[in-house]
């Protein structure tokens, strides 16, 4: 028999299959709960548990029943209701005709525009209020008109696989908005995507049509089963040993902060997010992914392995060789930072562009060198001859770009946690407003791929909170009646100039030839200029264009048409 774990509609009624190892001798603990029926699984040799329930069709309810604990099915591809006080239960659901094949939607220098589905048109005036916060909202015509404004290659969409908030969010005002706690890999969040995986295939296929790609944010790295003995709610139950790391005495691992960590290392860990991650592309068409706390899904019993099993069976599958992937390349475990380490076709989230960056406008001394390096693609990390960096000066995860000119230090009180969470190393300012400009010129103007949080290109504010995950409100909700407009005109002339011009972001790194990185004088760099810490101005002379980046009397970026010449 090789009917995919889950449930599966047939003419007979619907096959359940459940793998675990830890229920193999007592198989007959073990069941099926399916509108008001139970339904006595059994164990074959390769350790799935199946069972046919006669009389059971599309839209039935159901749970997974371990030794009288409820369980949500790990293979679960619609529930019921978001994650709550209550648990969900999982929906028989017939899965629509696989998509078209083709190939991803995505330029490697283009612009990723990182978007949280609920917050990004809660206050949209334009959208209708009954789709507001969800998926559908992405095909609205104003929101579209907006994408291609900005030339948007792909929208990265921030978690939509359903999430349960964090033990402590309990307090009244907070939810988890941006939904970095998965409970469900297959499921979507119901309050995303109330039609389930229909709402994605649409928004998928509309977007394609404009020629806009579609990325998945995915959190394959822990899941919402914390550490409390009490919180059981899926793999914990099914096979807590097979699915989560452990330590030598036999605790769970918190190699994420957030209190268990995936175990890529196993075959059947490995087996649900690769099933996981086929789903979306078979089902709905995504582009590509890209994976929260990514070091994770290369660990192995002797620390991170970019030749590690997972990698290779993903890089090896056919239906997902292909796709756009995205490593955030850390994670809070021991040898955690790994930037640059994970194996190509990789693009990896660039922190020391972002951190380099903000230092070097910010007027810190000695930093020419690194800022220049940073903007030419990172060589020194992904060389040497195609750079496979994210670039950003501001993300989901940390102080949107007004913010970062407008605070010194965070402002987090918000969240409950006396302003303990959320990095204190942001280098940050309290600048002009015209900074901003400045920290998106110098974006648009860097090599390789780009990425552009939804907002920051009109000025949104978290009011100096650098950690909202906790504020599903004003405080993270796009205030779309009162942006800048003036801003937004600038950044999409940015991108109106990025595309006219494709040899500033293209990933190749350039020969020496084709770059010239010119004085304030106009002469070329030397050695003495790269290691004075007072330099302050720099142009990148490229064929048919120049840049300047200039700190030395406030702070400029400007760029010039016309053949710059090499000398």
């Amino acid at each position: 028999m090789n009917l995919a774990l889950g449930a599966v509609p047939t003419p007979d009624g619907v096959w359940f299959s459940v793998w675990s190892s830890h229920w193999s001798t007592a198989a007959q603990q073990l069941y099926i709960d399916c509108e008001g029926q139970q339904f006595a699984m059994e164990c074959g040799a390769d350790e799935v548990h199946r069972v046919l329930a006669p009389g059971i069709g599309d839209g039935a309810r159901y749970s997974v029943v371990a030794n009288g604990r409820v369980l949500m099915d790990p293979y679960a591809v619609e529930i019921d209701r978001p994650w709550g006080a209550t648990m969900p239960r999982a929906i028989v659901r017939e899965l629509p005709p696989a998509v078209e094949p083709r190939a991803p939607l995505f330029a490697p220098a283009g612009l990723i525009y990182e978007i949280s589905v609920r917050a990004f048109t809660m206050l949209h005036p334009e959208v209708p209020y009954q789709l507001r916060g969800t998926l559908r909202a992405l095909l609205h015509p104003a929101v579209i008109r907006h994408f291609k404004n900005l030339r948007v290659s792909a929208v990265e969409l921030m978690p939509i696989q359903a999430w349960i908030d964090e033990p402590h969010l309990r307090q009244p005002g907070l939810r988890n908005g941006w939904g970095y706690n998965s409970m469900n890999f297959m499921a979507l969040d119901p309050r995303l995507a109330p039609g389930g995986l229909n709402d994605l295939r649409e928004v998928v296929a509309g977007l394609h049509a404009e020629g806009i790609g579609v990325l998945l944010d995915v959190v394959f790295n822990h899941t919402g089963e914390h550490d409390d003995e009490q919180v059981v709610l899926s793999l914990r139950g099914l096979d807590e040993r097979a699915y989560y790391r452990h330590d030598a005495a036999g605790r769970l691992l918190n190699e994420t902060g957030c209190g268990n960590a995936i175990n890529c290392e196993h075959p059947a860990a490995r087996r649900l997010v690769l099933d996981s991650l086929r789903h979306y592309v078979r089902y709905a068409g995504v582009d590509g992914y890209r994976f929260d706390l990514a070091p994770i899904l290369g660990r192995t019993t002797h620390g991170f392995d970019p030749n590690a099993p997972f990698f290779q069976e993903l890089l090896a599958d056919p239906l997902l060789r292909d796709r756009v992937l995205i490593a955030e390349p850390w994670d809070v475990g021991e040898g955690g930072y790994q930037l640059g380490r994970f194996p190509p076709p990789f693009l990896e989230w660039n922190d020391r562009y972002r951190d380099d960056v903000r230092r070097f406008w910010r007027g810190d001394e000695g930093a020419i060198g690194q800022f220049v390096t940073r903007i030419a693609g990172s060589a020194d990390v992904f060389g040497p001859e195609r750079t496979r960096t994210v670039n950003f000066v501001a993300s989901h995860d940390g102080f949107t770009l007004r913010d970062l000119v407008s605070f010194t230090e965070k402002r987090n009180e918000a969240n409950g946690e006396q302003n303990r969470d959320g990095t204190s190393a942001n280098y940050s300012w309290e600048g002009q407003a015209g900074d901003v400009r400045v920290l998106l010129a110098t974006l648009f103007a860097s090599r390789g791929a780009i990425m552009l949080t939804a907002g920051d290109e009109f000025g949104r504010t978290q009011r100096g909170n650098n950690n909202a995950y906790a504020q599903d409100n004003e405080i993270t909700w796009l205030d779309w009646a009162s942006r800048d407009r003036e801003l937004e005109e600038f950044t999409a002339e940015l991108a109106r100039l990025r595309d006219e011009f494709p040899q500033i972001g293209d990933p190749r790194f350039l020969l020496p030839e084709e770059v010239t990185w010119v004085q304030a004088d106009g002469t070329p760099f030397d050695q003495d200029a790269w290691n004075d810490p007072r330099t302050a101005r720099v142009a990148m002379k490229l064929r048919g264009i120049t840049i300047v980046f200039d700190r030395s009397q406030g702070k400029r970026v400007w760029f010039m048409k016309g053949d710059a010449g090499g000398g």
